[in-house]
């Protein structure tokens, strides 16, 4: 090699070859890792190179691995009180069905290209916003292996695009069909969420501690909410959410009593946790006549009612805890029924208004002063 463009080189009495070179004004120096010369060579070339466009990688950044970014990502959900680990947990299962192996380095921009080629094309092929939040997690370890010198550099995610349009809902009868194809243990969490238009995970983990008789309201403490914003729902108002909070109260006394023990949750299964009923919600659904629905679709709904009710969004917005009213706005969704009311009304307003041929010796009106004269 030439002369100040570092130099490969034996230690005494090891047969392995070594490379120095100089990188921001300090000496590095690291082991080939083989016996042959021309190995080293073309080591310390690579490393010159990486010099010369300013990115250096070095040993200590080649040496991380897929999996340590993924425990970083875990930890930092859980050190912080992350309340989406689970889709982080599960955005981690997909990616490592594709990185896992891997080392940093290896997950270049063209890779994670092929990952959501891959992910489009599985069987079945996951959804856009999906994968989006893979990627997001993706993002997430390479930002915190960054910090931590654990990789030089974070690469160009390519993206995708998701159209995250909202269009699912129930109609009265379509959730009444369902719920009582639901099993029992399953249907009062499912129509707190509809009558409340609460999430699935704030329902889920509701306490009896939070339900008030008394004043008649479910509070949910700042901090245990998605946007960490308290939030009071009164249901004295509401017959049907009365007599749901009362049926579960009664039902948990019954358990409460049968056990010997206290049990916190509003909603639960024999006194534990409701943890998930994915299958048992497609399966009524589907058994309804309403395939695909979503759970979150409840939430949609009561946002709908709302809106047709003329409860203003500045109310509606402090009941279901929307924090901004663009979001808000793609939750209260218009069903054909809504537009062709809309439709009839104008339709009425214009006959109404249309004006009435004039006769002879008469004067030109509307049908609506004909009607009244």
């Amino acid at each position: 090699m030439a002369r100040g463009q570092g130099r490969v080189f034996q230690r005494g009495g090891s047969k392995k070859w070594y490379i120095e070179y100089w990188w921001q004004g300090r000496q590095h120096r690291e082991s080939s890792g083989s016996f042959r010369e021309r190995d080293a060579v073309a080591l310390l070339r690579r490393r010159l190179g990486q010099v010369d466009t300013g990115r250096l990688v070095g040993p200590q950044f080649e040496r991380t691995t897929f999996e340590e970014l993924t425990q970083m990502l875990v930890d930092d959900y859980q050190v912080n009180g992350r309340k989406s680990l689970d889709r982080a947990v599960r955005s981690i299962r997909h990616l490592r069905s594709f990185f896992g192996g891997c080392r940093a380095i290896e997950v270049t921009s063209d890779r994670v290209s092929s990952y959501i080629r891959f992910r489009l094309e599985a069987t079945p092929p996951a959804k856009p916003a999906t994968i989006q939040n893979e990627l997001a997690a993706l993002k997430r370890m390479f930002s915190l292996a960054y910090r931590a010198g654990k990789v030089a550099a974070r690469p160009a995610f390519p993206g995708i695009k998701v159209r995250n349009t909202r269009s699912g809902f129930f109609e009265e009868e379509q959730f009444q069909a369902v719920l009582k194809r639901l099993p029992h243990d399953i249907r009062g969490i499912v129509e707190f969420t509809f009558l409340t238009g609460w999430r699935i995970g704030e329902v889920r983990t509701l306490q009896w501690r939070q339900v008030d008789f008394v004043a008649s309201i479910v509070r949910l403490e700042p901090g245990t909410t998605k946007n960490d914003e308290g939030r009071v729902f009164p249901f004295g108002a509401a017959p049907d959410l009365c007599a749901l909070l009362q049926r579960q109260r009664q039902l948990t006394s019954v358990v409460e009593q049968e056990q010997g023990r206290l049990v916190p949750w509003v909603f639960h299964r024999r006194g534990k946790p409701v943890r998930t009923f994915h299958d048992a919600w497609r399966r009524a659904c589907r058994e309804a006549g309403c395939p695909a629905r979503l759970v979150h679709d409840l939430r949609r709904t009561a946002v709908r009612e709302m809106e047709r009710a003329g409860v203003s969004r500045s109310v509606a917005m402090k009941l279901t805890g929307h924090k901004t009213e663009s979001i808000y706005r793609r939750y209260a969704i218009v069903s054909e029924a809504d537009l062709a009311e809309g439709v009839g009304r104008r339709a009425a307003f214009r006959s109404n208004s249309r004006p009435v041929p004039a006769q002879f010796g008469a004067t030109r009106g509307t049908a609506e002063d004909e009607s009244t004269a």
